[in-house]
């Protein structure tokens, strides 16, 4: 007879061996475990061989599916296919297409480039992916995805206002797409048809007076600053050294040698790749009077410490990114005006339009990478004389800004 639902839900596992095996007809049955599993299986004869079929465990497969099952098994074997040995057939062509998914091989892919790049970058890529790509194409088999499935994925991203991210994702999604080319796991890069699909991404720059006079007003800002000490050397200290905010706020006191006037930052805290981090050596940042005069006054308060800038909260971390930011929005400059990445904006063009010096030697000193004859590659000690010299003469400069003297008004540099 065959089994109703309710039998299946009580059926238990008898330990005399009796009883253990529920069929339902047609050589399916329940078979009950000692371990409390009820299996569902069918025997089948296919090559003149007795064999048995898995149709899967209750509750997860219910009576009904197990039926169905059971049913697909008879066509199957009603056409001379061997059930058992499709089912493993489709189990392999189910892990082949795991394996040649998208998502394993942009996670190959990233695992196999992370150690080039910063750990920084290497987790935004795999997690841009996460969010965007891997929910959507991630199980794809990869000789799947079309041109117009990509689009779809960046549209979505478009759609939300992230333009940037979705170019920066078609560029990833490309370069997966290329190293499954590489390894025979596809025939092309399907992005290459996406071309001018995306509109353009407007460049937004970090905002940054670059007028003389309204510089001159921030830095009497910046004095009459109320803040924490510290705050306010950082306050001071990142017009004159125009370095990166991150490069700023993190400052150990061992990068310091206050008597030549020197800051070494280490190649690993610059803007590098990984291999530029390690390989690139330090940076060198001359230091001009003003700035040895605010170094050795903030000494006597954190010489002490790792940081010549710790957080509130503990000294074994730097101030947070926010801060100087922060300190400028008390100022009263939003960050539509004035930001601490503007600073490097700031100095780059008054340095090159008022003061005249020549774009080289700013760019060594913002260590931006520059193409020489052995390609892209950082000269810790390239123009360093002139650098020392032109780090003095801005300083001097902004020291007359904030006094108040007539200041030379921008020209445009041939």
């Amino acid at each position: 007879m065959a089994l109703t639902e309710l039998q299946v839900k009580n059926a238990r596992y008898n330990p005399d061996g009796q009883g253990n095996r529920l069929t339902d007809g047609d050589r399916m049955y329940l078979q009950l475990t000692a371990s409390g599993g009820k299996l569902w299986r069918m025997n089948y004869r296919f090559g003149g061989k007795d064999k048995t079929l898995s149709l899967g465990q209750f509750p997860e497969i219910k009576l009904a599916e197990a039926r169905r099952k059971r049913a697909a098994a008879r066509e199957k074997l009603a056409a001379g296919i061997d059930p058992g040995e499709a089912k493993k057939a489709e189990k392999r062509t189910q892990r082949l297409n795991a394996e040649n998914s998208f998502e394993a091989i942009a996670r190959e892919w990233q695992a196999k480039y992370a150690p080039t790049w910063s750990e920084g970058h290497a987790k935004r890529i795999l997690r841009r992916l996460e969010i965007d790509a891997f929910p959507w194409i991630g199980s794809k088999p990869i000789a799947d995805v079309t041109p117009p499935i990509v689009l779809d994925v960046l549209r979505q991203v478009e759609k939300r206002g992230a333009l940037e991210t979705a170019h920066r994702l078609h560029a990833n999604i490309s370069q997966v797409c290329r190293y499954a080319v590489a390894t025979g796991r596809a025939e092309r890069d399907v992005t290459a048809d996406l071309r001018g699909a995306l509109p353009p991404v407007q460049p937004e720059h970090m905002a940054a007076l670059t007028d003389p006079q309204d510089v001159a007003e921030l830095l009497r800002a910046i004095d009459g600053y109320s803040g924490t000490f510290p705050v306010l050397c950082a306050l001071r200290l990142a017009p004159l050294l125009f370095q990166r905010p991150g490069e700023l706020r993190a400052a150990e006191w061992t990068e310091f040698d206050l008597d030549a006037a020197t800051w070494e930052i280490p190649g690993e805290r610059m803007k590098r790749s990984k291999q530029g981090k390690a390989a690139g050596g330090a940076h060198i940042v001359p230091l001009p009077d003003q700035a040895v005069a605010i170094l050795r006054k903030l000494h006597a308060l954190t010489g002490g410490d790792r940081f010549l800038f710790p957080s509130v909260r503990t000294k074994d971390r730097p101030m947070s990114d926010n801060t100087v930011n922060g300190a400028l929005r008390r100022l009263g400059f939003d960050g539509d005006t004035m930001t601490g990445h503007g600073f490097r904006a700031t100095a780059r063009t008054i340095i090159a339009e008022v003061l005249g010096i020549p774009a080289e030697i700013i760019e060594a000193q913002l260590a931006h990478a520059v193409k020489d004859p052995l390609g892209r590659a950082y000269n810790r000690t390239k123009f360093l004389k002139e650098r020392r010299t032109m780090m003095q003469k801005w300083a001097d400069y902004l020291d007359q800004l904030k006094a108040g003297a007539q200041v030379v008004q921008m020209v445009a540099v041939g």
